[in-house]
Order: structure tokens, then sequence, then C-alpha cells
């Protein structure tokens, strides 16, 4: 037991009793992390001075730890199996935590056609050192070829609906259409149908149908490809970076696209536009940083390829609305980008806006009065008055356009991801 005497002499000089741990010395080699906070009175003086005890008498010290004395033939128990693997699974989800602060989750949506594969395309041409692998390059050759065809079988097919008349010398060309084969790797082009896609990109009938696209959802596209329709046909033809951009196909499911820009890692996730592939948008709503908004800003006189009744601006209108407005994205930055401004800038010189939209009230064939409009519809359409809604045009084929617009675009969606994060760990 403790000495009495210590306690009277130390109460009468005005000591006041606290809870410490048991003193080193009294601790015979216990082990520093096994010490247990036990009530002993500790004594402070009155010029607040920690007391001196003395060392505990011999029969009063505690045995030494049994960690830090081993017995032969035991395993320390910080060597065990169950320890090593306990510390390679706490080394691995700290990794995991650390990499998961430095993502960013970038929602790609829109409505059909307003180009959201294009701007997917464009990341890997301008973040990714290989754009686009042989493997890659090889099928883009295909669906170049398979997206020639199917333009003229479009127009063909809308002349018929537009009671528009094919020259009779190029109608003998028709049927070759109605057969045209799937080519296989490295096969090249069918030699006789260039002389019948040049006859009948030619033909004055053809050039009616094209130049009412916009009532029949075909696509604007096409000149690019007619207008060097020979090069295409050349036995040694690889498909570049261009030929890529402009390729149509109809996106089905979801696509995943990575790079890094400085030391934050972008996943980019492309959905279907078409009504029938929004169903699977739900699915990749959690954890999003920003969603990238994409409208075809050209199309605001053009019908839906799904529903010919339909605009194409007044879809993306009501679309925009639904996501801006969504309970998955009250705290999520919204960028929105009106694309196809190269087409915009063309259509407006000849297609008004107000025979579409009757509350449009600025200048006939006015381009920056016409985008102003459009870009005002949008932005009101947001009704989280603290959630901003930053606005870019962009013309997605274009490589150097789309570079500036996205140095902007990785510039403020770090930022929002910090931002987010700090508000989630508030409402913990």
């Amino acid at each position: 037991m403790i000495d009495g005497g210590l306690f009277a002499s130390t109460a009468a000089s005005g000591y006041r009793p606290g809870l410490t741990s048991l003193p080193p010395a009294w601790c015979g080699g216990l082990h520093q992390s096994s010490l247990l906070e036990l009530p002993l009175f500790f004594y402070r003086s009155p010029a607040d001075r920690p007391l001196q005890i003395p060392p505990a008498p011999p029969h009063l010290r505690l045995p030494s730890h049994p960690r830090s004395t081993p017995t032969m033939g035991c395993v320390s128990s910080t060597d065990s199996p169950e320890a090593k693997r306990s510390r390679a699974i706490e080394k691995t989800i700290k990794q995991d935590e650390a990499k998961m602060r430095k993502q960013v989750k970038l929602l790609l949506l829109g409505a059909g056609e307003s180009g959201k594969s294009t701007v997917l395309k464009q990341m890997k041409v301008l973040y990714n050192k290989e754009a686009f692998t042989p493997a890659e390059r090889e099928s883009y050759r295909q669906l170049v070829f398979s997206n020639i065809v199917q333009g003229m079988r479009l127009i063909l097919d809308a002349a018929e609906d537009f009671n528009i008349e094919i020259e009779p010398q190029n109608r003998e060309h028709l049927p070759i259409l109605a057969a045209a084969p799937e080519l296989a790797d490295n096969q090249p082009f069918p030699p006789q149908y260039l002389t019948a896609l040049q006859a009948l990109w030619q033909d004055p009938g053809v050039q009616a149908t094209y130049a009412r696209a916009n009532e029949a959802a075909i696509p604007e596209h096409l000149p690019y490809f007619y207008s060097d329709l020979g090069r295409f046909w050349q036995l040694d033809y690889r498909a570049t970076d261009a030929d890529i951009l402009r390729c149509r196909a109809k996106s089905i499911g979801i696509v995943e696209t990575r790079f890094r820009i400085s030391e934050w890692d972008y996943h980019i996730f492309d959905v279907g536009g078409q009504r029938s592939e929004r169903k699977k948008w739900i699915h990749c709503f959690e954890g999003v940083t920003a969603v990238l908004f994409l409208v075809s800003i050209g199309g605001y006189d053009q019908v839906l390829v799904e529903d010919r009744e339909s605009n194409q601006m007044h879809e993306a209108l009501m679309l925009f609305d639904s996501i801006c407005n969504s309970r998955w994205f009250v705290k999520t930055s919204m960028i929105l980008f009106l694309n196809k401004d190269d087409i915009f800038r063309e259509k407006i010189k000849y297609s008004p806006i107000k025979n579409y939209f009757p509350d449009y009230d600025g200048p006939m064939c006015d381009y920056a009065a016409g985008r102003d409009y459009f870009k005002r519809r949008f932005v009101r359409l947001n009704r989280t008055p603290q959630k901003e809604v930053y606005v870019h045009v962009t013309n997605a084929t274009d490589t150097a356009l789309l570079k500036v617009v996205m140095a902007a675009v990785t510039e403020c969606v770090p930022f929002c991801t910090i931002i987010q994060r700090n508000l989630r760990q508030m409402l913990l």
C-alpha cells in the first residue's frame, strides 16, 4: 500500500487530486500502448509544478508486458498473418480513398444528334497519346462506307416522301444501294459504288431533297464525305481523325472514356440520347461531379430522327428542364454546350428562328441575337438559384475550338468537386 504520510503532507499543502496514468517507474516495463488510465491521486503544488513521486516498492511493481519479452516459440501479434493482411487492407483502402479524391465524374447527356459521341471522341484526340488504335481506325473506316451509303438511302427515301423525282439516268443506280455489303477488315470499298454515288449526289432531285434535310432528319455531315468521295475509295485509305469525328453511329448503352489533366482523373460517361436509351441514364447518376449537357443549336429547325413530328430544340429544352431540376442534380454543376455552332451560323441566314419559336423578337438572320436567345431559354429553366449553369458555344468537330472550351471546363470542374465534397462533409 501507499504511504499514508505522503497523503497527509501533500493535502495539507493544498495539492489537488486528479487522474493520471501510472508513472513509468511503477510500470515495470509495461508496454506503452497497453497503459490503462487508472485512478490515482496526482498532486500538484501551489506553484503548479508536478509532484515528484518516488519509485514504487518492488512488491508493488507490475510484471513486464508479454509483448516486450516474447517467450521462445511465440510469434508477436504484430507479425502474425492476420495482422499483415489487416495492414495490407488498410493500405489499399487509403490508396483507393486518395484516388477517389482526385476523380472527376462527368455525365454527358443530351438529345439524339446533339454531338455527344463527337465530343467524347474529341476528348480522346485532345488528351490521349494514341487517340485511336489501329483496330478502332479500321472499324471507323468501315463505318465511313456505311455512313456514305446509308446517307444516300435516307435522301432517296425523303425524296419519295417529298414527291421529288430523280433523273431517269440516275435511277438505274438505285438497286445497287439496296444491297450494300458489310465490309470485312481491310477490304477496299467496292469500286462499283463510287460511280453510282457520285452520279446520284450530282442529281438535282437529290440536291433539292438535301436542301430540306431539316424536315427529314438527314445527317448534316454528308457534304463532308461527298465533296471528296474519291479519297475514300483509294486502296490505301485509312480513317483520319477528321473522318472519325464526322462518323455517325447510334449510341447504345453506356460508354466510359478516361483521361488525365494535371492531377485530376476524368471519367466521362456517354449514354444514348434517343428516347429508347434514356431509361439507362439513371444508372450513371450517383456521384456525378458535373453534367455536360449538349444541345444542337443548329437543330432549332430540325425534326428528331425517332419522331418527325417533334422539334430537336423543343425536345432539348424539355430534357434540360427535367435534368437540371432533377433531385439527383440539385447540387450538381451544369455545363451547357450549345453545339454545332458552325451549322447554326449558316442556317440563320435562310431559316428564321421565328418560324419555330414565335416568341423570338430579335433581328432576322442575326447570329448573335439568335445565339443569346437560346442561351437565355436554357438558363432560365434552372430553378435552383444557388446552382450555376455554365454555357459554352462549341463546334464538336473543331478540335482547336473544343480545346479552348475544355480548358475553361477543366478549370472550373475541380473547384466544383472540392466544394461538393466539403458540403457533403458538413452534412455528415
